[in-house]
């Protein structure tokens, strides 16, 4: 009895590793930089939210997200809902470092 029980649990837990490392593992990274992403979003991203919709964030909050669609059309939404953000804006210099 202890020769087939033996195999059979080797099996299981081989099973068990490949499921972990094929998709456990890689979702729960994803999950780790869309965090990251929702985390790090400031005024001026250009954002595509998880309904298609491409805008400009004008402000950020702890929930809520303001994205402007195009001139006057603001929404908010939640932070969670951001799908990507297309392009990310440049730091503004401080107000010594002046351009002549």
């Amino acid at each position: 009895m202890e020769a087939i029980f033996g195999p059979q649990v080797l099996m299981l837990v081989l099973m068990f590793g490949v499921l972990y490392f094929l998709m456990i593992r890689p979702q729960q990274k994803r999950m780790k930089e869309h965090k990251e992403m929702v985390e790090g979003l400031k005024r001026g991203d250009e954002v595509i939210t998880q309904g298609g919709l491409i805008g400009k964030v004008s402000k950020v909050g702890d929930e809520e997200v303001t994205v402007e669609l195009s001139e006057g059309v603001k929404v908010r939404v939640v932070r969670q809902t951001i799908a990507s953000v297309k392009g990310r804006t440049e730091p503004k210099p401080a107000n010594d470092a002046k351009d002549d």
